[in-house]
């Protein structure tokens, strides 16, 4: 979604909603995201508010066991059309005065996803020796001994 920002830029406490929703094409584990909130200037500073819902569509990452889970997250940014300094992060650039909603919302989601997904915090994962899912099942294998050590497991026999 395209948002025209020169209106607001240039008028002190004008406001733009909007709600819709898109998706990522790339294939990613977020397939469609809800995004609702304002663009508004508050005494000369422009800000984007927004709350984003999505589905988390993935595979454990210990068990493989698939895992879907509803996720919110809060969108905030403060926009700019100019920076005095290249590298300050605190700003969003938007140098033409219209910009590409999609793309903004699409970094901040992919950025709050965790590091690791679990289908539950106490995933005991699978078996390395059989393949087993332990949330299953306990499958009873034992861990081969080290043959580095066969040696003195004979000499102690």
């Amino acid at each position: 979604m395209f948002i025209e920002l020169e209106p607001i830029f240039n008028n002190e406490g004008a406001e733009k909603s909007f709600s819709y929703e898109f998706s990522l094409e790339d294939g990613e584990i977020v397939k469609s995201i809800k995004a609702k909130g304002s663009v508004f200037n508050r005494t000369g500073i422009v800000s984007l508010e927004a709350q984003t819902e999505f589905l988390l569509d993935t595979a454990c990452d210990r068990c493989a066991s698939p895992v879907v889970r509803s996720m919110k997250v809060p969108v905030s940014h403060i926009l700019v059309y100019q920076l005095n300094d290249e590298d300050n992060d605190d700003f969003y650039l938007v140098e033409d005065m219209h910009f590409n909603l999609d793309e903004l919302i699409r970094e901040d989601v992919l950025l709050s996803l965790p590091s690791k997904i679990l289908c539950r915090e106490d995933c005991k994962g699978v078996c390395p020796f059989c393949g087993a899912n332990l949330n299953e099942t306990d499958c009873g294998c034992k861990a081969p001994a080290d043959p580095r050590l066969e040696a003195l497991k004979q000499f102690l026999e």
